[in-house]
């Protein structure tokens, strides 16, 4: 991948906080479905490298070239699943619970060793509306389970697909909560959370509280159904 020289003040942010390298390269497995291909618009139009992951490179090319025609300041290639994991320094799981433990074992070579960002939510829906499943543990600690080497980190959850990929400067109204068990991991992710709020994000405590943060989706998707609106979790008192 060849270095982005655009200048972006919330990439700069990044680096000023992390002393990190100006441009990440992210991977945005399920980047096809509506979360993945938002929060991978978020993260070029930062200025990072994205690589859109789908089951086949021909169904991830035509959506990374969708975000790029935005004039996103980074790059933003599309491949196969593994390929696209194989690149990155960053992974982020956009993914449906149905089947997510047989995906994240497929890519377990690709995950070891590398922060990986989970946004799963278990949900079901019935005729009552959205509700979270009783699982025996949240898909955050299912792929820290999988793949012990990787730096899982829980986040994301809460930030509606279609706030993501709307022309918005940033979800300043928002907040990103990050949970997760390495000190510097959460640090990259909530850091990494600017380019979507312009903000850090909020650090909200150990892997194992995912449990909570994934299914309060359903919350939410209760309150947009009865207001009409894209609502979000914000933290006060900080």
């Amino acid at each position: 991948m060849g270095s982005i020289h655009t200048h972006c003040p919330i990439r700069h942010h990044i680096c000023v906080y992390l002393d990190i390298v100006t441009e990440l390269t992210i991977a945005v497995v399920g980047g096809t479905g509506p979360q993945g291909k938002g929060l991978a618009y978020r993260f070029a139009k930062a200025g990072h490298t994205v690589v859109i992951g789908s089951r086949s490179a021909d169904r991830a090319i035509p959506v990374a070239q969708e975000i790029a025609d935005r004039g996103v300041n980074g790059r933003v290639t599309g491949a196969d699943n593994a390929a696209a994991c194989a690149e990155a320094q960053i992974v982020l799981l956009a993914i449906p619970f149905d089947g997510h433990d047989e995906l994240v074992a497929a890519l377990a070579e690709q995950l070891a060793n590398k922060i990986v960002i989970s946004c799963v939510n278990p949900l079901g829906f019935d005729k009552r509306g959205p509700y979270g499943l009783d699982v025996e543990q949240s898909a955050a600690e299912s792929a820290a389970q999988i793949v012990p080497t990787a730096k899982v980190t829980g986040a994301f959850h809460h930030v509606a697909a279609a706030s993501l990929w709307s022309e918005e400067d940033n979800l300043s109204h928002e907040d990103v909560l990050v949970c997760g068990d390495d000190a510097d991991a959460v640090a990259t992710v909530v850091e990494l959370a600017a380019t979507v709020t312009g903000k850090p994000g909020v650090k909200a405590g150990a892997l194992r509280l995912a449990r909570q943060l994934e299914p309060l989706t359903a919350v939410l998707i209760s309150i947009n159904k009865a207001y009409k609106t894209r609502s979000g979790i914000a933290i006060s008192g900080l």
